[in-house]
């Protein structure tokens, strides 16, 4: 899998005029890596996830994920959102199975599909429960069942976790790194929490605002079997301010009459 996107530019119409939401993006990712995109709101994060997802068009540049052109939505890209989507009437299992119906997926096939990502993501006693009586970290893990079922090329996740309480987001955080490297999935999240960045991904990309253009690509060399102690560690601490840093920068010069209190810009650091 090879994702590129090459001089995307996203612009739209006002009653003001034109605003430019993304300018000249220019990003790649490989297969089975975890990428995560970082910027404050305003960057345009969402709206670059949803073009990549084929939900919405640029107004120039291209978006190709193994060499063919993304002109819509395709079963090569699974999305994860906030907000989970799931059908309420509906049991966990059928939620999961809902796009393999849609797909014409045989019924023998899908239920195996479906006990297997029930299995995956530690669901399988709460198959025939319904969303409602589900915490919001499991409602999540089904959002992302459901995703993966449909054995896309690469997952996109618009800041999955950004609804949850703090304790279920690190445990929602430490499930998604087993899941990767269990499954090998190539994963696109968008986040405004740095720290959850440096923490997930192997390269992370910083959006400026207003355009969103991308400001850093960051590599990191972290051990990929990470766990809440590295958080602590001078090479993490170092990642996460630079990246931190880079957004505070940008802030103070998009409102530099709050230069004084951009101290606690983005997450402050718990440690």
């Amino acid at each position: 899998m090879h994702l590129e996107v090459s001089q995307l530019h996203k612009q739209f119409p006002t009653k003001r005029g034109a605003t430019v939401a993304l300018e000249d993006i220019n990003l790649h990712i490989e297969e089975s890596e975890f990428v995560c995109a970082v910027g404050a709101s305003g960057s345009g994060k969402s709206t670059l996830l949803r073009l990549i997802a084929g939900l919405d068009t640029p107004t120039t540049g291209e978006i190709l994920v193994d060499g063919r052109r993304v002109i819509g939505p395709g079963p090569d890209r699974g999305m994860v959102f906030q907000s989970y989507t799931l059908y309420p009437w509906m049991s966990v299992a059928d939620n999961i199975g809902f796009g393999l119906k849609l797909q014409g997926v045989p019924k023998n096939e899908r239920r195996e599909r479906v006990a297997y990502y029930l299995e995956v993501v530690g669901l399988l006693q709460f198959a025939r429960s319904l969303p409602k009586e589900l915490s919001g970290g499991m409602k999540q893990r089904v959002a992302i069942a459901r995703a993966l079922a449909c054995q896309p090329k690469i997952l996109l996740m618009d800041e999955p976790f950004g609804a949850l309480d703090v304790q279920t987001k690190e445990t929602m955080q430490q499930f998604l790194l087993q899941l990767w490297r269990q499954t090998g999935i190539t994963i696109l999240m968008i986040t405004h929490d740095v720290e959850e960045a440096v923490f997930l991904s192997q390269r992370v990309y910083v959006l400026s605002s207003r355009p969103g253009t991308i400001q850093r690509e960051v590599s990191l060399d972290l051990p990929s079997d990470r766990n809440y102690s590295l958080r602590r560690s001078p090479t993490f601490q170092n990642y996460k301010y630079e990246i931190v840093e880079l957004l505070r920068g940008e802030a103070a010069i998009l409102y530099p009459e709050a230069r004084e209190q951009l101290t606690d810009f983005c997450i402050p650091d718990n440690n």
